[in-house]
């Protein structure tokens, strides 16, 4: 596995009278395995490499002095890697988007493959022989599109791809680097439609998360479609905490540089306004989960910089949230509230206790489910009272509580279609702006 907690093992299945042997048994890096051929096994690891690299154990002499480099780290991020025609297929992250590279199994480099656009990718499973492999394409204005991959030819072709009544290229994709707090540069992306005015009117909704080694990589969204085509601007922040840049700008968004998040968040509105994307009261904020803590806490820094607000399923008790159900888990990347030190650091951000009276929030919608175990719907409830409490302004504070639902996942489609109606019209309200409705 790829957690620094597990251990590896090998087990000879020919052999039914072989003993497992350990074989990776430190905890001082991840590891995930490849492939092999016969003792020689590959793994993908940040040992020594917070952006990974690959490296062969012969199992035989385990010994790390043994280990064998395959392919170093490089300045973009290992996210994957298979085999597939005996040669490595290398997924990297390159500014937050998928870079494909192929390698001979010693290691040398041969050819990038060229992707349909800027976007992500995913597969490339099959057998070390096989000649062929499959893998998804998607970006921020292309459904999930399946492609053949013919490795001897080189050559990549369309396998199946969704049924998406728009025209992809009435929308254009670009990505922006801006100056965080710090001097950190972060990157976005920002899509519309083509031909956009930058005249500081056009509605914008910019979304993030910064949390737990998550890369934030382009996807589609008939959601983020609609509110397209209705005229918004739709934007993405890479911020610090998730995996874009691995381990060290995971770290650098965690525990008493969590700060750092919300500068970073903070940093791309202020970036949207001076650029004329946007302005203050037509910039609107989302995130769920880890990322509604990060609209909850930007929204108490800055209430001034924003016109909407959409925090999902967040954690907003930043006190107690290692109290119920899972939470114990998230001290990794928070902290632990019974150290007084990382006490003194969540409570300066944690967005239920940083909620000021008499203050001018912007309209915010609060959304959570009854039957949320992950993130329990208490952190919603409290938060969104305190706010209603507090409000200086005429401004909406709303909450609204899916019933016989959880944290997200599993939500059937005509529930989705509800929760994303009821938003957009709520951003359409609160941003006083008039849908561009294209009808047939």
């Amino acid at each position: 596995g790829t957690s620094p907690k597990r251990r590896i093992f090998y087990q000879d299945l020919k052999d039914p009278q072989a003993k497992v042997t350990p074989l990776l048994t430190d905890f001082d890096a991840a590891y995930d395995f490849i492939d092999n051929d016969g003792t020689v096994f590959w793994f993908r690891t940040d040992l020594n490499a917070p952006r990974g690299r690959i490296i062969a154990i012969d199992i035989t002499k385990p010994q790390r002095e043994n280990w064998l480099e395959i392919i170093p780290e490089s300045k973009e991020t290992l996210s994957g890697v298979t085999i597939v025609g005996n040669r490595f297929i290398v997924n990297y992250l390159k500014d937050a988007h998928s870079q494909v590279k192929i390698f001979t199994l010693d290691g040398k480099f041969e050819y990038e493959l060229e992707l349909p656009g800027m976007g992500t990718v995913s597969g490339f499973t099959g057998k070390k022989e096989d000649t062929e492999t499959f893998f998804m394409f998607t970006s921020f204005t292309t459904p999930g599109t399946i492609y053949r991959f013919d490795l001897m030819n080189r050559k990549i072709s369309v396998f199946k791809k969704p049924d998406v009544k728009f025209n992809p290229d009435d929308y254009e994709t670009r990505q922006v680097f801006y100056k965080s707090k710090d001097g950190t540069t972060v990157p976005m992306f920002i899509t519309a439609k083509k031909g956009l005015k930058l005249n500081g009117k056009n509605p914008t909704l910019l979304y993030g998360y910064g949390g737990f080694n998550i890369s934030i990589t382009p996807s589609f969204s008939v959601a983020n479609l609609v509110w397209m085509e209705m005229g918004g601007v739709y934007a993405v922040a890479n911020i610090r905490g998730g995996g874009e840049y691995g381990e060290e700008w995971h770290q650098a968004g965690t525990k008493l540089k969590k700060q750092n998040v919300f500068d970073d968040f903070i940093s791309a509105a202020e970036y949207l306004i001076q650029n004329k994307y946007t302005r203050p009261s037509r910039l609107s904020i989302s995130g769920g989960s880890n990322g509604g803590l990060l609209v909850g806490a930007v929204l108490n820094q800055r209430p001034d910089l924003f016109g909407a607000a959409l925090p999902a399923v967040g954690v907003m008790d930043m006190l107690r949230f290692h109290k119920f159900t899972i939470g114990w888990a998230w001290i990794s990347d928070y902290g632990s509230p019974d150290n007084p030190e990382e006490f003194k650091a969540l409570y300066a951000y944690s967005p239920y206790h940083n909620i000021k009276p008499g203050t001018k929030y912007p309209a915010t919608l609060v959304t959570t489910a009854d039957h949320d175990d992950r993130v329990v719907p208490a952190h919603s409830f409290k938060y969104t009272a305190a706010l209603q409490a507090a409000q200086g302004g005429t401004a909406p504070i709303l909450i609204r509580i899916e019933t016989r639902a959880g944290h997200g996942a599993g939500k059937p489609t005509s529930v989705l279609i509800e929760e994303s109606a009821d938003k957009l019209a709520f951003l359409v309200s609160s941003l006083k702006f008039k849908p561009q409705i294209k009808t047939d």
